[in-house]
């Protein structure tokens, strides 16, 4: 049997960069351009887009190859992630979304055959070098299904505090009351404080579905993270439990770095800032979320985004 290699460690040099689309500038030839995103125009986005203050790189993307055995998921993608913008990554199935997406707090390396050449960095950090467990504190991740802990409401945010904290022997057996701010804190960012306020101790696992995964957001905030990582998190829910959550992630893009995979179109045209285009594998276009969908410069863009394909 042929001997299984593993890939170059941390960079591979390739011809050819992707394509960086900036954001197109007013004038007569933006004016002229088709409208051809999900939601039919930039007048569609969503009203709770506003602006934010400039944004601030957390991590970079740099050159980056994914591997599983000998077969290459992810190839050659440069991506900057930025706190007060909303990064969302589309594509068809398999094109390495959720691969790329969890390689940033190195939850690939769960599979034994995973390998990754290339850098990617956390507030110029390399994250190999960085304790596994203190990554995932600094860039959590929030996956497609709800998965609240079987304990109460308050328990499960005041788990990620202690958790944080756990070096700290006083933090382990603090009391509900010293912990009850923090917890409330979160519960408020995640937009579900109003309507648990009356019964923290009632059982995680009884709430909505929606409920559920915006509680599953306040036990990630909690520990103060700089990136959030979002892995399809309406798919499994109802469209009000999905619009709630949408006007949550816009709201938290001043204060964290957000990252979410989706494969629904109007949703990423909705929340996103920047989008980035991928398929088998390769960054095919990466621009403003008007950009991309308005006016894609690739005709691989273009055919997803018509729906040709996907």
């Amino acid at each position: 049997m042929k001997p299984v290699l593993p890939p170059p460690v941390r960079r591979i040099s390739v011809g050819g960069a992707p394509t960086v689309a900036e954001p197109a500038a007013g004038g007569p030839a933006a004016a002229e351009a088709p409208a051809t995103g999900p939601a039919g125009s930039i007048a569609a986005r969503s009203s709770a887009q506003s602006p934010v203050a400039a944004a601030v790189e957390r991590m970079r993307i740099e050159s980056v190859w994914l591997a599983y055995g000998e077969r290459w998921v992810v190839r050659d993608v440069t991506l900057p992630v930025r706190q007060g913008e909303v990064l969302a990554l589309i594509g068809a199935s398999g094109s390495g979304k959720t691969t790329l997406l969890r390689a940033l707090n190195r939850l690939t390396e769960v599979t034994a055959s995973a390998s990754r050449a290339g850098r990617i960095t956390l507030d110029g950090e390399e994250i190999g070098d960085m304790e596994a467990t203190d990554l995932r504190r600094r860039v959590s991740m929030v996956f497609q299904q709800p998965n609240p802990f079987p304990m109460s409401i308050f328990e499960n945010v005041a788990y990620a505090l202690r958790e944080e904290r756990s070096s700290d022997r006083s933090w382990l057996r603090a009391r509900r009351r010293d912990l009850r701010p923090q917890v409330i804190d979160a519960l408020r960012r995640a937009g579900l404080y109003e309507e648990v306020a009356d019964d923290l101790n009632h059982p995680a696992l009884r709430l909505s579905g929606g409920q559920q995964q915006r509680l599953c957001i306040a036990r990630a905030l909690a520990a103060g993270p700089e990136v959030l990582l979002l892995d399809e998190p309406c798919s499994a829910l109802d469209p009000i439990s999905t619009a709630t959550i949408e006007q949550l992630i816009v709201s938290l893009r001043e204060s964290v770095a957000i990252v979410i995979v989706t494969h629904n179109l109007q949703q990423a045209f909705r929340v996103a800032d920047h989008v980035a285009f991928m398929h088998l594998g390769e960054l095919v276009e990466y621009g403003s979320s008007e950009q991309v969908f308005d006016r894609p410069l690739k005709q691989r863009t273009r055919d997803y985004i018509s729906g040709a394909f996907g």
